[in-house]
């Protein structure tokens, strides 16, 4: 195998002492939070926002007056790409259906697909207005079915950003607060004096709000860690230089620390794409944070096989992978690890983070091997029940059960089932022996 490192991004070494710093500061918060409720709620709002409002929660009125500054075209706009969104969420929660099946007669087994009762939906929004991670997390718990959903976000420029707050609205959220960072995950997941606390924590954020869903998992449920945004274009020379450069500072911009990784068999196309990548951070808006994200994240690996481009694929896991080559459906059919496919140089990943349907909250620092992203079924708890409707069926699964607890020498197990074989099989067995 030759794969070569046309560009390496910084030593993991170093990205290692960042994430302690962010986990020491992460802990100390929450458990200030825990300790004193809205008063330190109030206090983080002030130190990071600069915003101190009488109520973080938004009234009726108050949304009601913000929906009204978005202009006919951006409300046309968001309600479009929620349609999209709940559309196939709705596809996707009618693919899960609920199962009872009669496995012996008399035997009922069966699951249920139970919405989880309170969710808190994070929308990022304190450098970029995340309008479309309110379709993605709102959007979707409403479709399936979630009684309760609040949703935080924090101010734009010291105030409520009036399209975020209208995508939270039309997408169903019951409570909406504004409020951002650590202390809008730990109000939601913890709780305060005003705030009742959920049963589970959705949506992405920088690397204080994923690491305070990570530690606030197992208090509550969490979609995913979802670190920084991850991007690799896999190409060959179906495709150019200008279109693989812009699919990489496309989502390099998104942060300092956004990896955007270039996988190719061909020498020339990854070094044009690296010069184009120049070219184009003279002329991009927002290349104060995409240029530094490609100078310390960026990777261009050169391979000399599709097998060896699916191989590094996999390995990396990346959130997104765009796959522009001569056997795209080769690559759908065998990649195994990744957040979201974009096949073909029609999409983009820009298409799934916005509108086109799918969701955006996808699996970073190499999540894809064991989760996909945030979809409905996130939101739906799969319970299991049972029930024994014949005398028969009771004493024949009490027969073997009972065997089988004192296999493992559990007495009180064994008389759980014998009970059942003396009382509906007229047998006369004794406490703590297996059925004979």
């Amino acid at each position: 195998m030759t794969i070569q490192y046309l560009k390496q991004s910084k030593p993991e070494v170093e990205r290692s002492q960042d994430d302690a710093k962010v986990r020491e500061t992460v802990e100390a918060t929450l458990k200030d939070i825990e300790t004193r409720g809205d008063v330190a709620v109030r206090e983080l709002s002030e130190k990071f926002d600069n915003y101190s409002p009488e109520s973080y929660r938004l009234s009726e009125e108050e949304i009601q007056q913000l929906i009204a500054q978005v202009s006919p075209r951006d409300m046309e706009d968001i309600k479009f790409a929620q349609e999209q969104v709940r559309n196939f969420a709705q596809a996707q929660r009618d693919s899960m259906l609920d199962v009872e099946v009669e496995t012996m007669p008399g035997v009922i087994l069966g699951h249920k697909n139970i919405p989880v009762q309170s969710v808190g939906c994070y929308i990022p929004g304190g450098k970029f207005p995340m309008v479309a991670s309110a379709h993605m997390s709102v959007a979707t718990a409403s479709v399936a079915g979630v009684p309760r959903i609040i949703a935080c976000t924090p101010p734009f420029k010291g105030k409520p950003n009036p399209a975020v707050i209208a995508a939270m609205h039309l997408g169903g959220a019951h409570e909406i607060y504004v409020m951002g960072g650590i202390q809008a995950i730990g109000a939601m997941a913890i709780g305060t004096q005003t705030i009742d606390p959920v049963h589970m924590l959705v949506g992405p954020g920088n690397a204080f709000v994923a690491e305070a869903k990570r530690q606030l998992f197992g208090r509550v449920g969490i979609d995913l860690f979802a670190g920084p945004t991850e991007t690799m274009v896999i190409a060959d020379e179906t495709v150019d230089a200008e279109i693989c450069a812009t699919d990489l500072l496309g989502q390099a911009e998104h942060g300092y620390n956004s990896p955007a990784v270039l996988l190719t068999n061909s020498r020339k196309l990854a070094e044009e794409t690296m010069a184009e990548i120049e070219r184009l951070l003279e002329i991009l808006p927002t290349a104060d944070t995409a240029s530094v994200s490609w100078r310390d994240y960026g990777e261009v690996i050169l391979c000399d096989t599709y097998e060896e481009m699916l191989e590094v694929a996999d390995d990396i896991a990346s959130e997104h992978v765009q796959v522009m080559t001569d056997r795209d459906d080769w690559f759908l059919e065998n990649m195994t690890c990744y957040g979201a496919l974009f096949l073909g140089p029609r999409t983009n990943v820009s298409n799934g983070d916005k509108v086109i349907g799918t969701n955006h909250t996808l699996p970073t620092k190499k999540a894809g091997r064991y989760t996909g992203g945030l979809w409905v079924g996130k939101y739906l708890k799969t319970h299991s029940y049972q029930k024994i409707t014949t005398d028969e069926a009771a004493v024949k699964i009490g027969e073997y059960g009972s065997r089988l607890c004192m296999l493992e020498g559990f007495a009180g197990h064994a008389e759980q089932c014998n009970v059942r074989v003396r009382r509906y099989g007229n047998k006369d067995v004794p406490y703590a022996q297996g059925a004979e």
